[in-house]
């Protein structure tokens, strides 16, 4: 007779597992903090619980978060060892919510935003007037992605003992951007005092003299500085990855890496015009899926420019940020622009 019986009913093992629950943990011991760089699945943040100076711990994200991304700027609660001590490890289990986010698309045709900097009051554009030529086209795709996330822009001008700095500031005047201008080794009083106890990232492109203010402005930083080849006009990019700074008086700065391309596929007309409240009182009276540029027959702007409700510089202005957001051609300025 066969030990074996093909009739017979085979039984699986019961596999031991725990009953699911709806209970999640609290964290209610969970420390916040403040991401200042990633580096490889690590985080850097920095913790201020009523110590002296605050510390650094270095923390990985938790399992629970999946998908969801973790960017410089976040205010993370971290669970675990949160000591900073050399060779510990916290978790991050809760990014906590935004008030601001920078933003951009690889380019004007891939609909995918990514994540830049999150919680930062103010963009600062920095610009060199001279070695390299602005490029005015970058700076209004800055300029839109500041009103896109709701932050106050600054336009930072470098290098202005090689040219004059006002044919390109009357460019950006009629929209309201405020300036300061600077070069190296002159005085850095009035960038302070617009940095000074905010959140601020630095954008611009290679070579704008970026990292110089970085090491100018927070002593130890070791920023690596490029130079500007003499061929193409164009920097190196020295920065790698974005890093938070803290001010001695006071206040962070974002350095970003050299940015030679900002796509703007997430941003919507409607979107930036409401940066503008005097232009989007005026865009009430528009055809519906009017877009607000030059070319559109019926638009509510033209008709206020008529009248003098408002300025036509400032309409003009307006309507090259939508043309720079629509992905027209890049150029360098010239005087001849303004």
């Amino acid at each position: 007779m066969s030990r074996y019986d093909e009739d017979a009913k085979y039984e699986r093992p019961k596999r031991r597992t725990r009953p699911r629950t709806k209970d999640r943990p609290s964290y209610d011991d969970a420390v916040t903090g403040f991401v200042i760089t990633r580096d490889r699945g690590r985080y850097t943040t920095w913790v201020d619980d009523d110590a002296e100076d605050g510390r650094l711990v270095t923390a990985m994200k938790a399992r629970q978060l999946g998908r969801k991304g973790v960017i410089v700027g976040d205010l993370v609660k971290l669970d675990g060892d949160a000591s900073g001590d050399e060779g510990t490890l916290a978790r991050i289990v809760e990014v906590l919510p935004r008030e601001t986010l920078l933003r951009r698309s690889a380019d004007d045709d891939d609909p995918v935003e990514r994540p830049l900097v999150a919680n930062a009051e103010q963009l600062v554009i920095v610009v060199a007037v001279a070695n390299p030529e602005p490029r005015t086209r970058l700076i209004d795709r800055f300029l839109v992605a500041a009103y896109d996330a709701g932050m106050r822009p600054l336009l930072c001008l470098t290098k202005t003992d090689l040219a004059d700095p006002e044919p390109l500031l009357s460019t950006y005047r009629p929209l309201g951007v405020e300036s300061v201008a600077t070069h190296q080794g002159g005085d850095l009083s009035a960038l302070r005092e617009q940095l000074q106890d905010r959140t601020s990232v630095l954008v611009g492109h290679s070579g704008v003299g970026k990292s110089t203010l970085v090491n100018a402005l927070v002593p130890g930083a070791d920023r690596a500085i490029g130079v500007v080849n003499d061929v193409t006009g164009r920097g190196r990019h020295t920065s790698t990855s974005a890093l938070v700074l803290r001010m001695p008086d006071g206040g962070w700065i974002v350095d970003t890496p050299g940015i030679r391309s900002f796509g703007l596929a997430h941003v919507q007309p409607d979107q930036l015009i409401n940066a503008f409240p005097d232009l989007a009182a005026e865009v009430i009276d528009c055809p519906r899926g009017c877009t607000h540029a030059e070319t559109e027959p019926d638009c509510a702007l033209d008709d206020a420019v008529e009248s003098g409700r408002v300025e036509a510089e400032r309409v003009a202005s307006f309507r090259r940020l939508l043309a720079s957001r629509e992905g027209r051609a890049e150029q360098n300025w010239s005087p001849e622009q303004a």
